[in-house]
């Protein structure tokens, strides 16, 4: 089991690589038969389609901001919550979510993601006023 410590270490160096476009370094931290699942492809994806994949997604959202919030153990890995910056065309989304994260000799095996993709599409309500 990852104590919240590890997790910590590890999401510091793991999720800076989501910003900036570069999926080689991002991949670096995925074993090669790792399955990664997100809202877009909830069946997962592994090789070729999961290295296709993250540099798409990567390219498309080079300036988004990944934060580590807090690690829960679990059996071969860790629940990660996050809090994601995402810049949009118009507008900047604030979206906080989860990983189920299970390591392997200190690789990704397998990397599910679960948050809420209604702030992506829709902006948040304005603030009442006076």
């Amino acid at each position: 089991m990852v104590s919240p410590q590890e997790a910590r270490a590890f999401c510091d160096r793991w999720l800076p690589t989501w910003t900036g476009g570069d999926a080689t370094a991002l991949l670096e931290f995925y074993a090669p038969d790792a399955l990664y699942a997100d809202p877009s492809v909830p069946a997962g994806v592994t090789g070729d389609a999961l290295r296709e994949h993250l540099t798409a997604l990567l390219a498309a959202n080079p300036r988004w901001v990944w934060t580590h919030t807090g690690s829960v153990p679990m059996e071969g890995g860790f629940v990660s919550r996050w809090h994601a910056t995402w810049p949009l065309r118009d507008r900047v989304a604030e979206v906080d979510g989860i990983c189920l994260v299970w390591l392997r000799d200190g690789l990704i095996v397998r990397n599910e993601v679960f948050f809420d993709r209604l702030g992506l599409t829709r902006p948040r309500p304005a603030a009442p006023t006076g």
